[in-house]
């Protein structure tokens, strides 16, 4: 192969043939800028030291150059040849930001507009959210830069190397690298009932009656959410409103809702201080906030049925010597799940994400009383996810995650308690593409993925020794202060791309042995290098991301190199979302125990229908539910909201029926959480026009 024939790749990715021709100008320029006298024999001299390759980088050249004009002592033409190159990089740079800028002003929404991380949270498209846009791409080189130099470091630049080549070629992809922040908390809120805001750089005192409670909450929940790049779940939130409604109208409040309590000319009852509680903290948190380009904090609750609370909090003891009070409690829970039901008709409210929590024996919820509520709130149209298990050994902590917890005891001096928990980190494999590159490579499939997920687990060590760092240089407070515990915070390895890859392997998405059979061998895969890499300091756990936003860039990339791509966006579930032909029980059997079995970090059954069931009905889907060992699901019935009279309606309609105005717009889940639809990416919504709704009488018939 002589020297002309050989393929660059350029700096957008695209390639071009080598031009010699362009490097012996670039010399002749940089020779010229500094006045110094060049021939033909020294410009022969420094190409000799070139070494092209088949697929190398316009860098690559540029950096060679570079070290052969300094070889042969042309350190002033060097130096010129590199502030050329910056100068150029700074041009480059510039009218990139330019061209996002202007495409940005033009697109539909924030989401569409979004080049790195398109977000359905970000409701409005401004200055604010551009701003905030703008120096994204600085803070991915910053962060691969410093994952790299560990990486380095503790394993070689081999295997930084290799990193970078699955990165760039798209077979993992490294979640919120537009963040220097770790990734998402189940916090214990203890440290802040005993110090307020201060250890974590605040400046609120301890919440001492239900004002203050309300105004620190909020504060507090800001304040945590701007040093995650992810969501902040605060089990806890309920127990502690319920312990300061308690100090100030007695621990049986909830047995005269009715009395008045407000020496005001408003005359407020217990229920409404309680009720307007609610209002003041759900409205604020759901405010676009600063500290997150203008998007809401992403706020997680969870609620508990009896058996699982006392598992939980069994030994928890507030500061004055009290234990919870479980009554109080289980009423404060149904009266916010209500009260919150009721307010979506009046606004989107899309936080906070709420979890029911419930234990299950032989085939249904322990306690009747709770499955019997949970299936009455399902069927008033409220939207919230059900998280089952047979042991207090796990925790919704984020919209999604599922976290092994080891110690469910409380701890005094770190306020733990089975809820200071979360995931550092997330790292996700193209399952798609790794399993179609080892195909048709004639590599073992296996083999090849054994490879990639070891590398996953080095990259994320790496990852885990650079947030250490920032710790002992006083960078992470919240950790410092026991909001969160770092030994119990997961490093994740994501999964995106399951179903796609075993539709390329010739196998029918339903439940069958030769489907289960594959999911059970990738999974465990992961599953195997989770255990092994598991030490007393660091944890990982195997989770179906979301995908929000990487579920469209994989099929887009993928598509683009020649992979088989059956849609464009890949699935978060184990069914195929716009199948038909699986009925109600068929997808909670897809994501019953066989199944999620080495899912220790977590996968949501999403239940899309057209409109809502009875309680009963509900109440036996709790029952497959458990039988099947599906742990954690919601039902999704869209709301429609009237885009001219601002009507919100808990049904699927076609028209709004208050104005008959068919300009409409609906709410439901993108992934995890609510939102107008209006406000997906565009690549989402059309994902979302095919979404299959199952017809309920059609589909309970069939089940």
């Amino acid at each position: 192969m002589t020297m002309k024939d050989f393929i660059i790749t350029k700096r957008d990715g695209s390639q071009d043939r080598f031009s010699l021709d362009k490097i012996m100008n670039a010399i002749i320029k940089a020779f010229q800028s500094v006045d110094e006298p060049v021939d033909l024999s020294a410009i022969s001299k420094i190409l000799s030291h070139l070494n092209i390759s088949e697929g190398i980088t316009v860098e690559d050249i540029q950096n060679q150059v570079e070290e052969a004009l300094m070889r042969e002592n042309y350190y002033k033409v060097a130096k010129s040849f590199m502030l050329y190159r910056q100068r150029h990089n700074e041009d480059r740079e510039t009218l990139e930001k330019l061209k996002f800028l202007t495409d940005y002003c033009k697109a539909s929404n924030a989401a569409t507009g979004s080049k790195f991380d398109a977000n359905a949270n970000v409701e409005h498209k401004n200055i604010a959210t551009l701003i905030g846009e703008l120096p994204k791409s600085g803070f991915i080189r910053l962060n691969r830069r410093m994952l790299v130099d560990r990486i380095k470091q503790m394993y070689g630049k081999e295997l930084a190397n290799e990193y970078i080549d699955k990165l760039t070629h798209h077979f993992i992809y490294k979640n919120d690298e537009t963040s220097l922040a770790n990734y998402c908390a189940s916090i214990t809120m203890y440290p802040w009932l005993v110090n307020g805001t201060g250890p974590i750089g605040g400046n609120s005192t301890a919440p001492t009656n239900i004002k203050s409670f309300c105004g620190g909450f909020v504060n507090m929940v800001f304040m945590v959410s701007s040093m995650l790049s992810g969501a902040c779940a605060t089990p806890e939130f309920l127990m502690y409103f319920n312990y300061f409604i308690g100090k100030e109208y007695g621990l049986d409040y909830w047995k005269e809702p009715d009395r008045v309590v407000d020496l005001s000319l408003k005359q407020r009852t217990i229920d409404k201080v309680i009720t307007d509680c609610f209002e003041q903290i759900v409205y604020s948190i759901n405010q676009p906030t600063g500290a997150r380009n203008y998007q809401a904090v992403f706020w997680n609750v969870a609620y508990y049925d009896q058996p699982y609370f006392e598992s939980l909090f069994g030994e928890f003891v507030f500061p004055d010597g009290s234990r919870p009070d479980w009554a109080g409690l289980s009423w404060l829970q149904k009266r916010f799940m209500k009260w919150f039901n009721k307010e979506r008709t009046k606004a989107v409210l899309t936080f906070p994400v709420e979890t029911m929590a419930l234990l299950t024996k032989d085939g249904d919820v322990i306690d009747k009383e709770w499955g019997d509520f949970t299936a009455e709130m399902y069927s008033e149209g409220h939207s919230f996810f059900t998280y089952m298990s047979d042991n207090a050994d796990s925790l919704s902590s984020c919209c999604r995650l599922r976290n092994e917890i080891q110690d469910n005891g409380f701890s005094y001096t770190l306020g733990a308690g089975g809820v200071s928990t979360g995931s550092k980190s997330v790292l996700t494999i193209n399952l798609n593409r790794c399993i179609q590159y080892a195909v048709k490579n004639g590599l073992d499939y296996a083999e090849y993925l054994s490879e990639v997920i070891d590398l996953c687990h080095k990259v994320q060590l790496a990852y885990n020794e650079n947030l250490k760092d920032l710790q002992k240089q006083g960078m992470l407070p919240l950790f410092d202060a026991g909001y969160i515990n770092m030994s119990r915070q997961y490093l994740t390895i994501g999964v995106n791309g399951l179903v796609e890859a075993a539709e390329f392997m010739g196998l029918q998405i339903n439940d069958n042995p030769d489907y289960l059979h594959f999911v059970q061998k990738v999974l465990g895969l992961v599953e195997k290098y989770n255990k092994q890499y598991r030490s007393k300091e660091v944890m990982f756990n195997c989770e179906m991301i979301p995908a929000e936003n990487v579920g469209v860039k994989h099929a887009k990339w993928d598509r683009e190199d020649g992979y088989f791509v059956p849609r464009d966006c890949y699935n978060s579930y184990f069914y195929v979302v716009e199948d038909d032909s699986l009925n109600i029980v068929d997808k909670f059997k897809l994501h019953g125990a066989p199944y999620i079995e080495h899912l220790t970090g977590g996968s949501a059954l999403h239940m899309n229908l057209e409109e809502h069931l009875s309680q009963p009905q509900y109440r036996q889907l709790l029952r497959i539910a458990a039988k099947e060992g599906c742990n954690y699901f919601t039902f999704n019935i869209p709301n429609t909201i009237c885009n001219d009279c601002g009507h919100i309606d808990k049904r699927y309609l076609k028209e709004c029926p208050v104005c008959h105005s068919k300009n409409i717009d609906y709410m439901t889940r993108i992934i995890g959480y609510l939102k107008r639809v209006s406000n997906f990416s565009q690549a989402r919504q059309e994902e979302a026009k095919r979404r299959y709704y199952a017809e309920v009488d059609k589909e309970l018939n069939e089940a």
